[in-house]
């Protein structure tokens, strides 16, 4: 009788046991908590950085030219100087050549006009006809034209600036001898310089003509917002960069070969799932998210898309509907049981 009272007592104590084991388990199931937020479909907008430089645009430059044989005496407004419409830029001053064509021009006009006057006095004295005196009277009016045409042509070697600009080069310096047709300045002028960024073709492509750009330079202005002007979708062989093109406004102040930063948005994933950018975590450069459904926490890997670091488009792993964990992601694991705050 003892004996079986003590079997008993035994696995009594062996069912206790197991019993208690179990509720204990049972209590240590980890249940994490944490804040959801559901997938949805939309467009996200990505701010996107170029960079390039300005340029001259179209009939930006106008350059000034020594109308003939000249010698540079003084440039008055070098490269950079910021000039207004008519303000000397290059002092030029008649070379040997056009010094004595001038001298020449200046003495066979005297000759002439006295030979004029000389026939005058003949034709007074009936010593000639009239036919003679409008001879001399042609001679004395060519004479003068030529003199008149090089004296003209002298003065015009005062290079001047056609309209307010910038100058962008001078060639020669003082004392320099250069020839009629000779480039000595160039000068962009104001409002027609514009901006030129690179940009990846396939960001190119979805762009367009009106949409604003933000532009800064690299002096200490600040930053101004102009709109696209054009877009050229070829590639350059070089950089494998399309190109954007923006006009600087006059008030910018921004110099041809300014080097220039940009940013563009962009609206990409158009019709993707769009998640919040919280609940986007890595694994060794494996993006994941948890999605929770029943409530339970899954891990999903996924593939993204374009981001603006506050929402981003997912291309592969999760769908619209899904909710996912914005906070509280990082305390939890694949399967485990998960309630919201």
């Amino acid at each position: 009788m003892s004996g079986r009272i003590a079997i008993v007592l035994v696995g009594t104590a062996l069912a206790s046991c197991s019993g208690s084991g179990t509720d204990t388990q049972k209590a240590a199931d980890p249940v994490a908590l944490v804040k959801l937020a559901p997938v949805t479909n939309g467009a996200v907008s990505e701010q996107t950085a170029v960079y390039g430089a300005a340029e001259p645009g179209a009939g930006a430059t106008a350059t000034l030219v020594a109308s003939e044989e000249a010698r540079i005496v003084r440039i008055v407004a070098p490269v950079g100087t910021r000039v207004s419409g008519g303000q000397l830029v290059v002092q030029l001053a008649p070379g040997p050549t056009a010094s004595l064509d001038l001298v020449k021009a200046n003495s066979d006009a005297r000759a002439a006009e006295a030979a004029y006057a000389r026939a005058g006095r003949l034709r007074q004295d009936g010593l000639v006809g009239n036919a003679e005196v409008e001879q001399a009277r042609a001679a004395a009016a060519t004479a003068g034209a030529t003199r008149s045409s090089l004296a003209q042509r002298t003065a015009s070697l005062a290079l001047t600036a056609p309209s307010p600009g910038i100058v962008q080069a001078v060639t020669g310096s003082p004392g320099d001898l250069v020839q009629p047709g000779t480039s000595i300045a160039t000068i962009v002028r104001d409002g027609v310089v514009r901006a030129r960024f690179g940009i990846d073709p396939a960001i190119a492509q979805s762009l367009r003509p009106g949409q604003p750009i933000r532009i800064e330079g690299n002096g200490t202005r600040g930053q101004l917002t102009v709109p696209i002007d054009a877009v050229d979708p070829v590639v350059d062989p070089q950089t494998r960069l399309a190109a954007v093109f923006a006009r600087l406004p006059v008030g910018a102040r921004i110099g041809t070969g300014e080097i220039l930063t940009g940013a563009v948005t962009t609206s990409a994933g158009s019709g993707l799932p769009s998640i919040p950018y919280a609940a986007l975590m890595d694994d060794g450069g494996q993006p994941y998210v948890f999605v929770v459904a029943n409530g339970t926490a899954h891990r999903r890997n996924v593939r993204t898309g374009a981001s603006d670091r506050r929402t981003v488009a997912i291309v592969e792993g999760v769908k619209a509907g899904d909710r996912v964990v914005v906070e509280g992601g990082t305390a939890i694991e694949d399967g485990m049981k998960v309630r919201t705050r």
